[in-house]
């Protein structure tokens, strides 16, 4: 994995050498004495007794991964660095799918249905809000929701349709974090997906996908406290407090 951690502490560096907060370290790469060696983390995970193994070990079988969390409002400098250090074509923002989940496939297939929005609305608070719940569980749980569903034929098509609809993919849009580095031009190796509204352009395999082929996924987590603290600490400085974060 040595190429792996080299590229991370490669775009670290950048980020650090123009005043781009980074955070201390997030995860299971705390865990990494490496890591912390290479400036990829700055928490000593021998002083803090911090297990290795929970970032790698024998039994695992993805590669290791090494989240990097950003200042939320200059990531994007990073991001375009890494595309600059390794060619624009290599590196892209990953795809994310928003899943049909029993509540919304209910209100979708109801629409579809002609179905009032009073009445879809109503069979659609049946379901628990709920990130793991099915319609079959739902229905199991709810007598109400089992007789709504035996109420007239268009009740039960609104059910059945629903049932082969829940879990598709409802839409895409950007995964939050993930960025893909190829070995050369992503179209060797993927598909690319242009977003029809922003133009931006993302891979059509989402992280898991990826991960199975073998391309090399990182997280550039945008995080709102760093810009904060970032902004803290400068406001600090202009009343002549400085204070050093790091410590």
């Amino acid at each position: 994995y040595a190429g792996y951690f080299l590229i991370v502490m490669d775009f670290i560096r950048f980020a650090r050498s123009r005043d781009i907060p980074v955070g201390p370290g997030r995860g299971s790469a705390a865990g990494s004495l490496a890591a912390y060696a290479l400036g990829v983390t700055n928490v000593d995970p021998i002083r803090y007794h911090l297990l290795f193994e929970r970032f790698l070990n024998p039994d695992r079988i993805s590669m290791p991964d090494i989240d990097v969390d950003f200042c939320q409002e200059r990531r994007v400098e990073v991001i375009d660095y890494v595309k600059e250090q390794y060619g624009e074509n290599a590196v892209s923002q990953i795809i994310t799918f928003g899943k049909m989940k029993a509540r919304s496939v209910v209100r979708d297939v109801a629409r579809v249905l002609g179905m009032s929005f009073a009445e879809a609305d109503r069979i659609a608070k049946m379901i628990p809000d709920s990130p793991k719940i099915t319609i079959d569980g739902a229905v199991e749980a709810n007598t109400e929701l089992a007789q709504a569903e035996s109420v007239d034929q268009a009740h039960k098509d609104l059910f059945a349709f629903s049932r082969v609809l829940e879990g598709m993919n409802r839409h895409a849009s950007t995964h939050a974090a993930g960025v893909v580095i190829a070995p050369g031009d992503l179209i060797d190796y993927v598909p690319l997906y242009r977003n029809p509204k922003t133009e931006e352009i993302t891979t059509q395999v989402d992280m898991n996908g990826l991960e199975d082929l073998g391309l090399l996924k990182m997280d550039f987590l945008g995080l709102r406290t760093l810009t904060v603290i970032d902004k803290t600490v400068k406001m600090l400085k202009a009343r002549d407090v400085d204070l050093d974060i790091e410590k």
